[in-house]
Parts: structure tokens; sequence; C-alpha cells
């Protein structure tokens, strides 16, 4: 059963999308599987690229460490989606340090085993253009944000991310199912813990937000979507 529920998840892996049961099958052996407890690093920023991972189970967390030292969350990572993408295109180490939010469950390929699989499995070579290819777009999309945007619509466009990446939808709303504290949207949001904590308290005041100890949920990402296009 757990060999099953691996090759359902490599089947809606982006990397390993549109292959064949038995393609599935030969990546699957050719794997390693990983365990990672919570706050543990799978690996940190400026590591040599050794491996490339899928998340089984679990949640990790990706950040970047600034020239000025400071803690940039770049994004959260749930089951299907990789880690170390760096392998695919030959960069020599990790630009980011990814950790465990929660218990996880990975299976790793190393770079040369990954490499292995694109020269039998071209569809494998294609989807990694995809993969690089949206990575990019992710970032300069990010870029842009932090650049010419006003905080509140950062917050914004963080928080309805992170609702259709991970969230829960409930009896009050769109609950984002991990651990997440107003540091951490700050983080992501690129601003400080202070106006992040003074915006969703005035988000909690007109309905749109719920906060509690490390939980956010979005009651009204329709007027969140608002905010986020809003000029």
């Amino acid at each position: 059963m757990e060999g099953k529920a691996d090759l359902d998840v490599l089947a809606g892996t982006e990397l390993f999308r549109g292959l064949s049961r038995q393609a599935l099958e030969d990546i699957w052996t050719q794997g390693f599987r990983k365990q990672l407890p919570t706050g543990a690093a799978l690996f940190l920023q400026d590591d040599s690229v050794t491996a490339i991972y899928v998340l089984i189970a679990g949640r990790l967390r990706v950040t970047q460490t600034t020239a000025e030292g400071a803690q940039v969350i770049l994004r959260y990572l749930g089951p299907g989606e990789l880690a170390g993408y760096t392998a695919l295109s030959g960069g020599d180490s990790y630009p980011g340090s990814v950790t465990a939010v929660e218990d996880c469950h990975l299976l790793g390929w190393s770079r040369q085993g990954i490499l292995d699989l694109m020269s039998r499995h071209a569809q494998v070579a294609l989807n990694s253009v995809t993969v690089l290819g949206r990575r990019y777009q992710e970032t300069q999309l990010r870029l842009r944000e932090l650049s010419t945007e006003k905080v509140e619509r950062r917050i914004a466009h963080t928080l309805l991310r992170l609702s259709v990446q991970a969230g829960r939808r409930t009896a009050e709303g769109i609950e984002i199912a991990f651990p997440l504290s107003r540091q951490d949207l700050a983080e992501m949001a690129g601003t400080t813990l202070h106006t992040a904590s003074r915006i969703l308290s005035t988000w909690e005041k007109q309905g749109l937000v719920l906060s509690g100890r490390r939980r956010i949920m979005v009651r009204q990402p329709d007027h969140l979507s608002t905010i986020a296009e809003s000029g």
C-alpha cells in the first residue's frame, strides 16, 4: 500500500506528470526514502546540491537569508511538490534552506540519479524545463510584488496564495492548514511584524480574516482579491 500511495503522489508531481504507471514504478524504485521530524533541515542555503526530493506527506518551509542577514520565507511546500529543484538546473549549491514545518516523509533521487532518469524517460526531461520555467516566473512575480506593490496588496496576495496551496474549507472560511505566525506572514510579504499585525488586526475587525496562535483563516477571499488587485 505504501508503494501505491507513493506512485499516486508521483503521478501528480509536475516533474513526473504524464508518465505511464510502468515509468513511475521505475522512477520509484530508483529513489530513496527520507523522514524529517518537525524543525529539522532537509538542506541549508549554500549546501552543495546532492539530491532532489518529492514531498509525500507533511509540510516544508523554504527560506533564504539575504546579504544583510535577514531571513525571507519564499514559500511553503505540500505533498507532491518538489524540493531541491536546483538539481535540474546544474547549479552547484542550493539557493535557500528547506525545513520541516511538520513531520515529513519524502522520496529523493541523487543528482546523478535524476539525470539518469531523464535519459531513460524523455517526459521527465521535458517536464524539468517546465518546472524551471515556472519557478523563474514565480520568482519574477514575487520580485515585482515586493518592489512595486503596497504592503496591503502584498499581504493579501500572500494569504490568497496560501489559501490555494494549503487551504481547508470550514464553516467559517478557508483555514490555512499549517502553523503560520504573523512573523511568518510578514517575512513572506516582505514587511515588518508590526505592519503585518496592524493590517491583520484591521482586517479582523472588518471580518476578512480570523487569526489566532499560529493560525490564520481567510473569511472573505473575494474581498481580499479586490484588495490584492487594487491599484
